[in-house]
């Protein structure tokens, strides 16, 4: 790729002042893994000139991370030191933002037991509660972004030569991110304006529940009174507009918790935790899965729906419409940060707050009367096909359609 860096600057320039939106005076933690060195400069420098204070890196390394389940003890798999959510909470309070480049290898956990990283992952996430609440409520501005290790490419680009997967994976995380745009920058204004449209459309409707009809999939969702569709951009507590996800396709919100009903299939493989659950189903019953099948990670699957008493409810319903930028690469990315973008989905556990009107505001036992779900896993698995079918219902009983043949039945 003969202008890379020219490339790699543009992208970094893009996440700074659009993914984080950083201001002036604000300090910035890069979550990056060890692959991604020349980008992360770039994003440091980036940040620098955008005016930032200080610009802290945490490095990650995937043999590292697997290293812990490989030699440590059991027990030590229960632990999630305090010090470190201290160090997040007080971050998030002093106004910092936090990018992620959140690459994992799909296969960075095989043939280790579903038990150890089930209780790994509970002891992190249950130590990291009230920072995951700042992330749900938007207290500050987060920002997942994607780049290619050898691992994932190769995971994702196995039918090509080994020496031209990395750049074939740059290729498609450019595209998807509009790179390949004269002004990026721009080109994501005009994108989030879309899918603010979008979202428009959506709240003023006020639909009671959704219908979603596909091969596999005969489910009613019922919505909260009072829900609210985001897609795009969001605000922080500061009202600064920032994007959670880059690249984003959806628009989203909250499920009722009790009012979810029949069975849906998932169309796209699922990355839990680092292990791939795939082909698999769920019947719901007043909102709870009382029944599921996988034919790949069964064991992985069941582990996560047993994480607590909220895993087995939804807490997102999203929307994509099946001809979009990611999707028309037809591309399996094993990374639901880009699959969730190229199909409708889902999501097992936790709501975010903010899709209720005044939800932020609101403690776990008021969500939940409210219609919402908490947990301490947020998971979603993707369930769009080009045969898709949803209708919306509004209270009087009138359907309308709003997906047909996999893509938007509605006028924006």
């Amino acid at each position: 790729m003969d202008n890379f860096h020219f490339l790699l600057e543009k992208y970094a320039e893009l996440v700074v002042k659009v993914g984080v939106n950083l201001g002036k005076g604000q300090d910035l933690m890069i979550e990056s893994p060890l692959e991604s060195l020349e980008l992360t400069r770039l994003i440091v420098k980036k940040a620098y000139e955008a005016g930032a204070n200080f610009v802290q890196v945490h490095w990650q390394d995937d043999v590292i991370t697997r290293s812990r389940f490989e030699y440590a003890s059991e027990e030590a798999l229960d632990y999630y030191p305090e010090w470190y959510t201290n160090m997040l909470e007080r971050f998030v309070e002093n106004g910092g933002a936090l990018l992620n480049i959140k690459v994992p290898d799909p296969d960075l956990y095989k043939g280790i037991d579903a038990g150890y990283i089930s209780r790994a992952s509970k002891a992190a996430a249950t130590a990291r509660k009230k920072y995951q609440q700042y992330v749900r409520t938007s207290t500050f501005s987060w920002c997942l972004i994607k780049a290619p290790t050898e691992a994932w490419a190769s995971k994702v680009y196995a039918d090509l030569p080994e020496n031209q997967r990395v750049e074939a994976m740059w290729e498609a995380i450019f595209r998807m991110n509009r790179i390949y745009e004269e002004d990026p920058v721009a080109a994501w204004r005009v994108h989030i304006e879309q899918l603010k449209r979008v979202r428009k459309v959506l709240n003023e409707k006020k639909y009671k529940s959704l219908q979603y009809r596909a091969e596999g999939t005969d489910l009613q969702v019922e919505l909260p009174e009072n829900h609210i569709w985001l897609g795009g951009d969001k605000a922080n507590g500061k009202g600064i507009r920032f994007v959670a996800n880059m690249p984003t396709e959806e628009v989203f919100t909250m499920p009722k918790r009790s009012g979810v009903n029949g069975t849906v299939a998932s169309t796209k493989p699922l990355n839990v935790n680092g292990a791939l659950v795939d082909r698999f189903s769920f019947r719901f019953e007043e909102g709870k899965v009382v029944d599921y099948q996988a034919e790949v990670g069964y064991e992985h699957l069941t582990r996560l729906l047993e994480m607590d008493e909220g895993s087995r409810y939804l807490g997102e319903v999203a929307l994509v419409p099946n001809d979009s930028p990611i999707s028309n690469v037809n591309r399996i990315f094993y990374n639901t940060g880009i699959d969730e973008n190229a199909s409708c989905h889902l999501a097992l556990g936790s709501c975010y707050p903010i899709n209720i009107q005044d939800g932020a505001s609101l403690s776990n036992e008021e969500l939940k009367e409210r219609g919402g779900n908490t947990s301490l896993i947020h998971v979603d698995f993707m369930i769009g096909t080009e045969d898709l079918e949803i209708d919306g219902i509004l209270s009087d009983g009138t359907v309308e359609p709003i997906f047909r043949a996999g893509n938007w039945a509605l006028e924006f």
